[in-house]
């Protein structure tokens, strides 16, 4: 139990929702859940420690040129970055989120567009996701999952009414996948489209969306996916490269990143080679801090070392249902919607990101979020999981007596 009273004054709530700005007496109030705490810390550790070991052999390498920990120290900045932002997103009550959910809607699409207009949008390996500025490159998809969350929980509660409906519950849904998923592909960034159509399914469904409208558009995205990859060249040669790894041409080609990867968890058996010393990272598997970090964890720290990282997602996304299904039983559905969404976004780009690494999956490009080094990654999420946390603050001070109204 710890007294934030001084940080957070405790305020009432007017009859429209809004926090009146006058204290009361309710008294100290554990406005922290310190499992989500933990499990954050032990991730973001985790993750600032490995970024470290992971990138140290890049100094040397013709494409970076660097010191050795350069991409550590921006991972620190981008860490503490992410922090404030964090704070600063924790202040702001559920209601102002749903109040502008709409307008954040209209952004998201906004910005997704603007990637594409010269002088703007950044190109980084053949793919347009960026906007520049300055030395800063802000990963426009991110955001879009964050606002993803928000905008769609707003939509399920306003259309509670219509969630058996096709034509009022299914299209504007569908509209909205399609427009973002049309977006993303000219990007492209298939990963993204995923993990996004993932939140926005997740969401109605949970929200009261009809299964007899949910499989049909499951359905639709599914048919959606497959022609993207039949009707791309790369995309085609990265699952036949997925199904046969060994082979020669694969191992050397399409693959090459997938079978160095399963090396390096190999070579890492239960407690690891030891912290430092993977041989993996040393130029043999590519952006090895980025995307396939969890390679070089289970290769420096073993089967341990990767049991403790699925362990503490685990735990962060069973706490951000179990937030999300606490605020819908004090009536708080569109709180109770955005905790879920948060839940179901990082279980299921880590369980993506998990799968590649492991072969599950076809190779594609995701972060392990709070571990992976990626600055508009790591922000964002912690933005969310701070948005989590104001969820459960909030279902806290309710529970204590707190005067509600609506959030």
């Amino acid at each position: 139990m710890i007294s934030l009273k001084r940080f957070f004054p405790l305020k009432k709530v007017s009859t429209d929702g809004e926090w009146t700005g006058r204290t009361t007496s309710v008294g100290p109030v554990s406005v922290i859940d310190w499992s989500v705490i933990v499990a954050v810390a032990a991730l973001l550790l985790i993750g600032l420690v490995m970024v470290y070991s992971a990138s140290i052999s890049l100094g040397d390498s013709p494409k970076y040129q660097t010191s050795e920990g350069y991409f550590a120290l921006r991972h620190a900045i981008y860490m503490v970055t992410g922090l404030c932002l964090g704070w600063v997103v924790f202040r702001v009550p559920l209601v102002r989120w749903n109040r502008f959910a709409y307008i954040l809607g209209a952004i998201g699409i906004f910005f997704l567009a603007v990637v594409f207009v010269p002088g703007i949008g950044k190109s980084v390996n053949g793919s347009v996701r960026w906007i520049g500025l300055g030395p800063i490159n802000i990963q426009v998809s991110e955001l879009v999952k964050f606002i993803s969350v928000i905008f769609i929980a707003r939509f399920a509660v306003t259309r509670q009414a219509y969630m058996h409906s096709y034509t009022k519950g299914l299209v504007p849904v569908l509209a909205y996948i399609l427009l973002v998923a049309g977006l993303l592909a000219f990007q492209p960034d298939l990963g993204a489209t995923v993990v996004i159509s993932s939140i926005v399914l997740g969401i109605v469904f949970l929200g009261g969306l009809s299964w007899r409208i949910i499989l049909p558009l499951g359905a639709v995205m599914l048919v959606a996916i497959v022609l993207s990859i039949i009707l791309s060249p790369w995309r085609t040669a990265r699952v036949f490269a997925y199904l046969n790894p060994w082979d020669i041409e694969n191992q050397l080609g399409k693959a090459y990143q997938l079978t160095h990867s399963l090396i390096a968890f190999g070579r890492g058996e239960i407690f690891g080679v030891g912290l430092g010393a993977s041989v993996e990272k040393m130029h043999y598997l590519p952006e090895a801090h980025t995307d396939f970090i969890l390679a070089v964890i289970g290769e420096e720290l073993g089967l341990v070392g990767f049991t403790v990282v699925l362990f503490l997602f685990y735990w962060l996304v069973r706490r951000a249902f179990e937030i999300g299904r606490q605020a819908v039983r004090l009536e708080r559905t569109f709180s109770g919607l955005v905790a879920q969404g948060i839940g179901l976004w990082i279980g299921v780009q880590s369980l993506i990101n998990i799968g590649v690494a492991i072969g599950v999956f076809p190779t594609k490009g995701l972060t392990l979020p709070l571990v992976s080094y990626g600055g508009s990654s790591l922000v964002v999420t912690l933005c969310a999981i701070a948005l989590l946390l104001r969820v459960d603050f909030e279902n806290r001070l309710l529970m204590r007596g707190q005067r509600r109204t609506s959030f």
